[in-house]
């Protein structure tokens, strides 16, 4: 079965797909921030948390340690976490869409033509660039009172206070990095270029075929 690809496209099909998947992952992962309540362990993402407190007996707060997703849109702590989840869920999609096209065009012949993987290359720049949109968003939200609460209240727009940022905010600012650059760079060449000889060959084909039936009907 023959690749619609170049050995530069295989690389690229593959980077891709890493870098779609990395970004992803990292997008529902709850990891993209880290603190202490209650002196239990907390971290965040900008739609997930794990561990939360809840009002016990007596009204004394004690922590629930599990991971879970906000009930609704609006319970997001913050505008800016909002619109980190929307748009940094929008970039996740269009990396994956060019990365499930990357990898059938390895498997399909004339799939992928020079000018489609360029024009995918544009979309994985969107993609990525959506994506690290997020990440800077998302600094933003860290004055909400949520937030401020696990950071020892000492927490502002991009200053942290006691919390972290997690290893799942680098990875999918890295994905994102690694889309917009690398990616995009080698969807230039990840096409291959139609074979002239092979057009040469269908006209002349074709030619050929049309004088063949004039003079058949030329004849007496």
């Amino acid at each position: 079965m023959r690749s619609s690809l170049t050995l530069a496209g295989t690389l690229w099909a593959f980077l891709s797909l890493i870098t779609a998947v990395a970004s992803s992952a990292s997008y529902f992962l709850p990891y993209w921030l880290f603190g202490s309540q209650l002196g239990k362990p907390v971290s965040f993402s900008s739609f997930r948390r794990c561990n939360y407190p809840v009002r016990g007996e007596g009204h004394s707060l004690i922590m629930v340690e599990e991971c879970g997703r906000y009930a609704s849109f609006s319970a997001i702590p913050s505008l800016a976490w909002q619109m980190c989840t929307v748009v940094t869920g929008a970039g996740c999609v269009l990396l994956l869409l060019v990365a499930l096209a990357a990898v059938l065009g390895c498997c399909m012949e004339e799939l992928i033509s020079r000018m489609m993987g360029r024009c995918m290359g544009a979309a994985q720049f969107v993609g990525g660039l959506l994506i690290s949109s997020g990440c800077a968003l998302y600094p933003l939200g860290w004055n909400s009172p949520e937030i401020m609460q696990t950071c020892g209240n000492f927490s502002n727009q991009f200053q942290l206070g006691t919390c972290r940022l997690g290893w799942a905010y680098y990875c999918a600012g890295g994905g994102a990095a690694a889309a917009m650059l690398i990616c995009t760079w080698l969807s230039c060449f990840a096409g291959r270029k139609p074979k002239p000889i092979v057009l040469v060959e269908s006209i002349m084909r074709n030619t050929n075929s049309y004088a063949m039936e004039l003079d058949h009907c030329l004849k007496p």
